[in-house]
């Protein structure tokens, strides 16, 4: 069943896990209090209490699908390349530093510019029901919409199984974010929020500051990892998966977190990520 397209099943599992912990709290209420209090929330139950508002349309997302496959093409290639020099052998450290010199040099500061005024044109367009939309993918848009997908493919497979594939997307979302902190941080690219503030109130940005940086999208990373490899474990899911990850792309750009290079280099750099993942663990 579609996960969060047609927002069934989320609800479905809550009206599970209601019916279990009012089982079990009629028994032991105290005990389940001091344990739910602790524990730390996983992805499953952090968008169960706070399930997805209306996403984008289709036709607000469109123009991003195009680039995104751009990216799956040249990262198909690249990544050829390196596997033809180092087998599948994972060699974690020394894949990061080749990952991030493919990561294309940031645009000129007239390109930046020039895109900066795409996304100013765009928060124009803003609704309410779109902030509401996008806030949603921002924060959720990290880890949480791709371990729920692959939560949701478990419950099919065995249980060994499962558990590898928890700790592979789990391996490739800390990657993607790790050298995507990285190259940002060298880059120095400052998000088109700390460009012009009025973009993003909310977020008080200081007189000359230069930092947060995007480029390239740590979002469009992690997504586009996420996507590479759930892809390969459900192909039959990919237009699903390849859904999710255009809106949460275009979130950043509608919120002015990013301008489409990030995006782009994000994308390029996941897609790496995601082929390297499923090479290593014989995917």
């Amino acid at each position: 069943m579609n996960v969060l397209r047609g927002i069934k099943w989320p609800y479905a599992l809550i009206a599970l896990l209601a019916v279990a912990a009012v089982a079990v709290g009629a028994v032991r209420p105290q005990l389940v209090t001091a344990h739910v209090s602790s524990k730390k929330l996983g992805a499953t139950d952090r968008i169960k209490q706070s399930p997805p508002p209306a996403l984008f349309t289709a036709a607000e997302i469109a123009g991003i699908g195009t680039r995104t496959d751009a990216q799956r093409t040249k990262a198909d290639a690249l990544f050829a390349q390196w596997k033809k020099a180092h087998g599948t052998a994972r060699d974690d450290k020394a894949f990061a530093a080749w990952a991030a010199q493919q990561v294309p040099a940031p645009p000129t500061a007239a390109q930046r510019t020039a895109e900066l005024r795409k996304v100013q044109q765009l928060a124009k367009t803003r609704t309410a029901a779109g902030k509401r939309a996008a806030t949603w993918l921002e924060l959720h848009g990290k880890k949480d919409i791709w371990k729920l997908y692959l939560h949701d493919q478990r419950e099919l497979i065995p249980a060994q199984q499962g558990t590898a594939e928890k700790a592979e997307l789990k391996a490739a979302l800390k990657m993607a974010k790790t050298i995507s902190d990285q190259v940002a941080a060298a880059d120095k690219q400052p998000a088109p929020y700390v460009l012009d503030p009025t973009l993003r109130p909310e977020k008080h940005i200081k007189p000359g500051a230069k930092g947060p940086y995007s480029y390239p999208s740590s979002h469009a990373a992690r997504a586009a990892a996420a996507v590479t490899y759930l892809s390969a474990l459900s192909p039959h899911r990919a237009e699903d998966y390849r859904w999710m990850q255009d809106e949460v792309l275009h979130s950043r750009l509608y919120m002015a977190g990013h301008v489409p290079s990030d995006i782009t280099a994000g994308t390029l750099l996941g897609d790496l990520i995601g082929d390297y993942e499923l090479a290593t663990s014989g995917r």
